[in-house]
């Protein structure tokens, strides 16, 4: 193997290094953000929990933005008025925090 392979093999490594955390901050926001809507939403303990593992499989499902998508759907259909701006703002803290939970290995 030569000195170029070896560094390609590495390059590749590290890309799927990166895209499963990336996968896995993904997930952890999406769950925060789930707990957080479910607390809006008047639900605590199981129905919370189970709400967040709801946002998390709603991204899972292909479609683009589907948490977003999930949550505003069913804060509207509460009638519970979370702007916009205010609930990507939410999801962008979220991601930091979930990018730190990850890479702390919690």
């Amino acid at each position: 193997m030569t000195t170029f392979d070896k560094r390609e093999e590495a390059f590749e490594k590290k890309f799927a290094v990166d895209e499963e955390l990336r996968f896995k901050a993904a997930a952890r926001r999406n769950k925060l953000l789930g707990l957080w809507v479910a607390e809006k939403l008047g639900m605590s303990g199981d129905a919370a929990n189970i709400y967040a593992k709801e946002v998390v499989a709603a991204d899972l499902d292909g479609a683009t933005g589907g948490a977003m998508r999930k949550v505003t759907i069913d804060l509207d259909a509460k009638g519970v008025v979370v702007p916009e701006a205010e609930l990507r703002a939410r999801m962008a803290e979220l991601m930091a925090l979930a990018i730190a939970q990850v890479t702390a290995g919690t």
